[in-house]
């Protein structure tokens, strides 16, 4: 199974900008896609953004279009989410999975089958 690890959290004022990485251990992300999401204190765990690891292909959740952007490093076998334009209501903590299914981007949290630990995001006003 693959190991997920993720960094890059932190506090920063609203506007600025943070990156998001998501290391795998254990194995390759091939054949997997990866997705981010997100859990705010008291909701539900959302799904943010996500990427086929083979063809590249991205999706984004509505309330982060336009402004996070997600990418992975082959050689590195890492996934970024870069965030711009943060604000206060993107404060959570994110989370890195895998799904084993890769030939489309899933956005249910259900199905994802591994994941990281999480890194906490801070955004003040």
């Amino acid at each position: 199974q693959v190991q997920l690890v993720e960094s890059g959290g932190g506090l920063v004022q609203a506007g600025g900008s943070l990156r998001l990485s998501c290391a795998a251990s254990g194995r390759s992300f091939s054949s997997y896609t990866i997705g981010w999401f997100r859990q705010a204190p008291g909701k539900e765990r959302e799904f943010v953004a996500g990427i086929r690891w083979s063809g590249g292909n991205t999706a984004y959740g509505d309330s982060v279009k336009g402004r996070f952007t997600i990418s992975r490093d082959t050689a590195k076998n890492t996934v970024y989410l870069q965030m711009n334009s943060l604000k206060p209501e993107d404060t959570a903590v994110y989370y890195c999975a895998a799904d084993r299914v890769d030939f489309v981007v899933r956005t249910l949290t259900a199905v994802y089958d591994y994941w990281g630990q999480g890194t906490q995001v801070t955004v003040s006003s």
